[in-house]
């Protein structure tokens, strides 16, 4: 039973890093690419490293803390990344993509020069 949980974590992780994947193929534009690129890598590992959190708990019957550190890591600085990139990029000049709804950083910007 504990290789079936272990497995379906792995397997998760790795779903979500090939549909990640798919995705900055798919996408129209820059923003949605960093993203689509961001969410996946960041559920992908983390699906990962809960599949070897629990490998190692069930089968080698260890914590291993350094597995923990790196969740909680790639939870936290892979969309501030992605934020980063995003506004770097927006900040360079590209243009977001022509059927996008809105662009708050736009409103945000005219505001900052007044």
């Amino acid at each position: 039973m504990t290789e079936i949980v272990i497995s379906f974590f792995v397997l998760v992780g790795a779903l979500f890093m090939l549909l990640g994947a798919v995705a900055i193929i798919r996408l129209p534009d820059t923003y949605t690419r960093i993203n689509a690129a961001t969410k996946a890598s960041t559920l992908g590992v983390i699906g990962i490293m809960i599949g070897l959190f629990l490998f190692f708990i069930y089968i080698h019957g260890s914590v291993s803390g350094k597995i923990l550190l790196t969740i909680i890591f790639v939870f936290i600085t892979a969309p501030i990344s992605g934020f980063m990139m995003a506004r770097s990029a927006y900040h360079a000049g590209i243009p977001i993509w022509k059927q996008s709804v809105r662009d708050d950083l736009k409103k945000a910007m005219i505001e900052k020069e007044k």
